[in-house]
C-alpha cells in the first residue's frame, strides 16, 4: 500500500473537494498521435536526471507512463559520474536546448544534480524522487552519514577510484521490490561513480527558488527514510508522496512517479 501526504488540495478540487476548472492565458495545440493518444505540445518539458548506480535507461518505465499520459517533451540526461560540477554541467547543457520551460526530475543522486542546476530562467519545477536535496555546504556524503543506509554495507571501491554496489548484492541493497532478474541486469550494468563525488558540496541550492515536488522511499536501503523526510521536509515542497518503495521506485512504481511529474508540470504550466 502507497502512502500519500499532501498539503494541498488535488489538482482540480477546492479543499471542500468542490471541483474546480482551471484556466489558463495559455494557447494549447493538440494532436493525436498514431496510436490514439492526445498531446498537449504547450507543456513543460521533463528532463530525466539519473543518480549513481545507473544511467539515463533507469527512468526506462517512467517515459513510457509520460508518455502515456501525453508528454512529449521528455529527455533523459547521461551524466559522467565524475563530479557535481561535471555532472551540473551536463544538466545546464540539456537544459539551455530547450526552448520553452523544463522541469528538472533528479532520483537519488541526481537530486543533488538538479539542486546545483536547477537555478536557470526556464526551469520551472524540481521533482526529487528518493533523491538528495543537499543545502549550501553540504554534500550527498555527508547526508548519507547521518542516517547510514542498510545498503552502504554493500558498497565497494575498485582501484580507479570508483565506487560500486557488489553486483551479487545490488538486487537486495537497491531494488528489492523489482524481480531477481531485473536486478541481476541492474548490478551487472551499474554505472559507478567517482567515490570523491560523494563529498562535492552544494552552492546555491535551486530549491529555494524553485517549487518543488518529492517522493520518499519507505523501503529504501540506499538513502535512508530517516534522511528523505528530513530532506523533503525543509524543502518547502508543493508536495510529497510516500512510497513503500525500494530505492529504485521509479522502476518499481513508474505510475505513481509518473503522476507526481505529471502534477509538478500542470501546476508549472498553470502558474
Amino acid at each position: 500500500m502507497r502512502r500519500i501526504r499532501s498539503g494541498s488540495a488535488p489538482a482540480g478540487t477546492s479543499r471542500g473537494g468542490e471541483h474546480r476548472t482551471q484556466k489558463s492565458c495559455r494557447p494549447a495545440v493538440i494532436h493525436a498521435s498514431q496510436e490514439g493518444r492526445t498531446f498537449m505540445s504547450n507543456k513543460a518539458t521533463v528532463v530525466l536526471v539519473h543518480g549513481f548506480w545507473g544511467g539515463a535507461a533507469h527512468w526506462a518505465k517512467v517515459i513510457v507512463e509520460l508518455t502515456r499520459k501525453g508528454h512529449t517533451g521528455i529527455r533523459a540526461v547521461e551524466m559522467p559520474l565524475t563530479s557535481l560540477a561535471d555532472d551540473a554541467e551536463r544538466v545546464r547543457k540539456m537544459v539551455a536546448q530547450q526552448k520553452g520551460p523544463v522541469v528538472l526530475v533528479g532520483h537519488s543522486y541526481g537530486g543533488a544534480v538538479i539542486t546545483q542546476a536547477g537555478d536557470l530562467p526556464n526551469v520551472t519545477g524540481l521533482v526529487y524522487i528518493a533523491a538528495f536535496a543537499p543545502d549550501a555546504g553540504e554534500s550527498p556524503g555527508g547526508i548519507t552519514q547521518q542516517h547510514p543506509p542498510a545498503g552502504a554495507a554493500n558498497l565497494e571501491p575498485d582501484s580507479d577510484g570508483y565506487l560500486w554496489v557488489v553486483p551479487e548484492k545490488f538486487h537486495e541493497s537497491f531494488c528489492q521490490d523489482l524481480t531477481p532478474d531485473e536486478g541481476l541486469v541492474m548490478g551487472v550494468t551499474q554505472k559507478a561513480p567517482l567515490a570523491s563525488t560523494f563529498g562535492d558540496t552544494i552552492t546555491a541550492p535551486a530549491w529555494k527558488k524553485k517549487p518543488s515536488w518529492y517522493q520518499i522511499s519507505s523501503d529504501d536501503r540506499m538513502i535512508a527514510p530517516a534522511n528523505q523526510t528530513f530532506m523533503s521536509g525543509r524543502l518547502g515542497a508543493k508536495k510529497v508522496i510516500t512510497l513503500a518503495s525500494s530505492h529504485a521506485s521509479l522502476a518499481s512504481h513508474p505510475a505513481e512517479v509518473a503522476a507526481l511529474i505529471d502534477e509538478a508540470v500542470s501546476a508549472t504550466n498553470a502558474g
